[in-house]
């Protein structure tokens, strides 16, 4: 049956509580510093997951906090079965989890599988021959006979995919920074040391996985190149638009059919531990809701797949959303996703969709509201702005290739606010490693619990209301609509049915209800007339008689 209009049955709170969850991403670099030495840390979150237990929301996901050399924050790893001292320890960890667990979050971790950095012991042995043990883990290539680079593709962090290494007389493939080495998925062992990675946090209690890059597991065997990409399908969801990673249609350097064969056994995996999950990101701008259905097929894959629909920079309008839930239908019938509106590689959405506090409240509704699971990003529900970081304080090594027409992703990673008059904002004692941004004082966490109006308030309740409405959490989902400006739909679980309506301008409409008799139960009430306001919403119930 299709995604949106197909309505599980026998669902077990404790298996499947990721099926319409809602997942709390933490950047631990800017989350919260314990030691005072101006880095986010495991002990730090540990601190903080009372005020994310008290959002009400299912589980958290931090992102890479592996042993690293940072030259991508983490997400460049050398060692998977270790905590960079930087963050703490393995007993910080499981400190966490545990306290995690008491206050009834789970934990998802984020793997970085598709490559390694430069200085992992596995590179470190592979490139030092052509014939050592691991000289086939990683993506190894001859020149062409003039010396260039194997093939076409390119790095998403700009220029070729490929590196020369002098050891081997040979390129190395690298999607991202040239210290970020490809993992050859195609040689069994590989994937046999992931797995087996995988299986340390699973047994150290963590409840799922963020799988970063999904689709970039494997590269195609024959090496062949991307073809061009007309201008007129060239889109900056996956990169930004002056990077010439868009004029490329990336069929050989990912997405590749053999990747469905690892995924069912990192499923398999999974299955052996009862009530885990993983979440897997598709970072394709042609393809993306169509491999979400193919990673997430029941029991063949992941369970939900993260998708970039609603990260991009364009206005996210009534018609959009039906758009991308038609797609979804059409390519993606048996598949799950999560939504996210903003994350650690984009401009916030409050400052990318320029809203308004109305607005801020009306796409938090919209969020919670919609069929799939839901990831919010660390200091969404304080409404926070994209912050304006100098060049000269840029860490960001993406930003600064493409500075100042792409600004890099520092501006959505600046420390948490914690507290308006404390030194940091209560995120440290010390000199953090992003400024903190003035602009986001006065939404910090303390001012906003003292102010019922504030939106941390209303998340709280959007996020209360989707654990009290089975529909709204994994009901159906129908008669999805869009008139001007007006989103409207159904959501149905048993007895219970929904009418949803979203003004998504900054002028009244009107709204035509359903036949049947409604009460309102979330949102604004509907005027004598269906009147409803600018950038307001009505969830309304359909009595049952």
């Amino acid at each position: 049956m299709p995604a949106n209009t197909a309505a599980p049955s026998g669902l077990d709170p404790a298996l499947d509580w990721w099926r319409g969850g809602v997942i709390y991403q933490i950047y631990p670099r800017s989350f919260q510093d314990s030691n005072g030495d101006g880095i986010g840390d495991l002990p730090g979150i540990t601190q903080r997951l009372p005020y994310i237990a008290s959002l009400g929301v299912d589980a958290i996901w931090i992102s890479p906090f592996f042993t690293s050399p940072m030259k991508d924050f983490g997400y460049d790893v050398s060692d998977y079965c270790d905590v960079d001292p930087m963050f703490g320890t393995l007993a910080d960890f499981d400190a966490l989890v545990d306290r995690a667990h008491s206050l009834g979050l789970r934990v998802m971790i984020d793997l970085v599988l598709s490559h390694t950095s430069d200085q992992h012991p596995w590179f470190v042995e592979s490139r030092q021959s052509r014939d050592n043990p691991r000289a086939d883990w990683y993506v190894w290539a001859d020149p062409k006979p003039d010396g260039g680079p194997p093939n076409n593709w390119l790095s998403i962090f700009g220029g070729p995919a490929w590196q020369w290494d002098a050891r081997r007389l040979q390129y190395y493939l690298h999607n991202f920074l040239t210290s970020q080495p490809d993992l050859n998925f195609h040689t069994p062992a590989v994937q046999d040391a992931l797995l087996d990675a995988t299986r340390f946090w699973l047994d150290r209690g963590v409840d799922g996985f963020r799988l970063d890059t999904i689709n970039f597991y494997f590269a195609d065997k024959g090496l062949r190149d991307n073809p061009a990409l007309p201008p007129e399908a060239r889109n900056a969801t996956i990169a930004p638009a002056v990077n010439p990673y868009n004029h490329q249609d990336h069929v050989y350097s990912k997405n590749q059919p053999e990747n469905l064969v690892f995924l069912k056994r990192f499923r398999a995996l999974l299955e052996e531990y009862p009530g885990t999950a993983a979440v897997g990101e598709v970072g394709d701008a042609q393809r993306g809701l169509e491999l979400l259905g193919e990673y997430t097929k029941a029991g063949q894959g992941v369970q939900m797949c993260y998708a970039f629909e609603f990260l991009a920079k364009a206005p996210l309008t009534a018609a959009r959303v039906v758009e991308v839930f038609a797609r979804l239908d059409d390519v993606a019938s048996e598949g799950w996703a999560c939504w996210a509106f903003s994350n650690h590689d984009v401009v916030r959405h409050a400052t990318r969709w320029d809203l308004s506090p109305a607005a801020q409240r009306l796409f938090a509704t919209l969020l919670l509201c919609l069929r799939g699971s839901v990831c919010l990003y660390q200091g969404e529900e304080l409404g926070l702005s994209e912050a304006d970081v100098p060049f000269d304080a840029l860490q960001d090594p993406y930003g600064i290739e493409f500075w100042p027409e792409f600004k890099g992703r520092d501006g959505c990673r600046t420390p948490m606010v914690w507290e308006q008059s404390n030194q940091n904002a209560g995120f440290s004692n010390g000199t953090p490693w992003l400024p903190v941004a003035d602009a986001h004082l006065a939404q910090a966490v303390t001012t906003q619990e003292a102010d019922p109006n504030g939106l941390l308030h209303h998340y709280r309740a959007m996020i209360a209301g989707r654990r009290a409405h089975p529909a709204l959490r994994h009901g159906t989902q129908t008669d999805m609509r869009a008139q001007g400006n007006v989103l409207t739909f159904r959501r149905n679980e048993a007895t219970e049915t929904l009418f949803c309506a979203f003004n998504m301008g900054g002028t009244p409409a009107h709204i035509r209800v359903p036949t049947g008799a409604w009460h309102p139960i979330m949102g604004e009430a509907l005027g004598p007339s269906g009147e409803l306001g600018p950038w307001a919403c009505a969830i309304l119930q359909k009595t049952n008689t």
